[in-house]
């Protein structure tokens, strides 16, 4: 290209496609991987409207920019990939001379108010943090005074029957004892190695699938060519279970859960620049997560089940933000997907 080389445009935060003259990708940077989750070995030579299926904004911007011979930008534009909706801004520029007929340039709207959203999530996290805590350590003294006195009590009733009564107190003591021991777990440091991030899915898999053993169906969506990641191979384990244990729940028991992963590049997290990072999704096609819950699904004590104690998205917040990585979701009737964000280390 005399005018315009692909080498200027590998380091290039924006992300930034070629189009040749018959609307057919001839390049894409490693930004733009980055931004769609899409490898450039597999769209090289693809017509740009077999890539982003359903997305009249793009042609228009395309046709518009070709047919006036001037660049074109659409300010709201949405793409569907790898069932995720981008928000985006595109500018559709023609290259006259150039083997490339257009350059079209993504920059994503709603980067400043992720980074809003991480920094407050990274806030919550701290606050619910010493909120369980404290929370458990008020509750644990006072449940061994409670379930000793029941024992005691027990030994002294005469009859059978109401010993049912003292039954009913030393179990909910020990089923509160165990809720507070969870609440306490999070505040154990991580014991970190390499690990691989699919024998974590594997393992949520079976757990799943051993307590659900009929009407649920998991598939596996892996790349398995990700490298080793290093983390506390339990804690995440927790975490991915508690996403997955509560579509299970959710659908009671009867649907489709999708274990995804892919790499992600140029990512930031916690206010770092992550040159790669692990994505694993988890989607399914349940009923979605009501609109009242959403704003506040990983507050402690929140849940959309009568029975539901509201720790488990809580704990898997937590867990992930000790590896510095963040837990995002998209949900609408038939489809909700949790997004999570490992960071891969440089000498991994």
């Amino acid at each position: 290209m005399a005018l315009l080389s692909t080498p200027s445009l590998e380091h290039l935060a924006t992300a930034v496609i070629l189009l040749d003259a018959n609307a057919r990708i001839e390049y894409l940077n490693p930004s733009a991987e980055a931004l769609f989750g899409l490898s450039s070995k597999n769209l090289i030579g693809q017509a740009l409207q077999h890539v982003f299926t359903n997305a009249p904004q793009l042609d228009h911007a395309v046709q518009q920019a070709v047919d006036n011979q001037a660049t074109y930008i659409e300010h709201e534009l949405v793409l569907g990939v790898h069932d995720r909706k981008l928000h985006l801004r595109c500018a559709a520029t023609p290259l006259p001379g150039e083997p490339a007929n257009l350059l079209l340039e993504f920059h994503p709207i709603d980067r400043t108010l992720k980074l809003a959203r991480e920094e407050q999530m990274h806030d919550q996290t701290q606050a619910n943090r010493l909120l369980l805590r404290n929370l458990a350590h008020e509750i644990k003294n006072p449940l061994g005074g409670i379930r000793g006195a029941a024992q005691l009590l027990e030994q002294e009733l005469e009859k059978p029957g109401l010993r049912e009564y003292t039954q009913v107190v030393i179990n909910e003591a020990d089923r509160l004892r165990s809720l507070t021991e969870k609440l306490l777990v999070p505040q154990q440091a991580p014991q970190v190695h390499a690990l691989n991030i699919h024998e974590v899915l594997e393992r949520v898999r079976s757990v799943v699938m051993a307590e659900i053993p009929s009407g649920l169906t998991i598939r596996r969506d892996y790349d398995t060519s990700l490298p080793p990641l290093r983390g506390d191979k339990e804690q995440l384990i927790q975490a991915m279970l508690n996403i997955v244990r509560n579509a299970a729940q959710a659908m009671h028991g009867q649907g489709v859960i999708i274990l995804r992963t892919r790499i992600a590049r140029q990512v930031t997290l916690m206010k770092k620049r992550h040159r790669l990072a692990i994505m694993v999704q988890i989607v399914d096609n349940g009923p979605g997560i009501p609109d009242h819950l959403r704003d506040k699904i990983f507050y402690p004590l929140v849940s959309g089940r009568a029975d539901g104690h509201g720790l488990g998205l809580t704990l898997a917040q937590d867990f992930i933000s000790q590896h510095s990585g963040s837990i995002e979701f998209e949900s609408e009737p038939g489809r909700t997907c949790f997004t999570i964000m490992l960071p891969l280390q440089e000498n991994t």
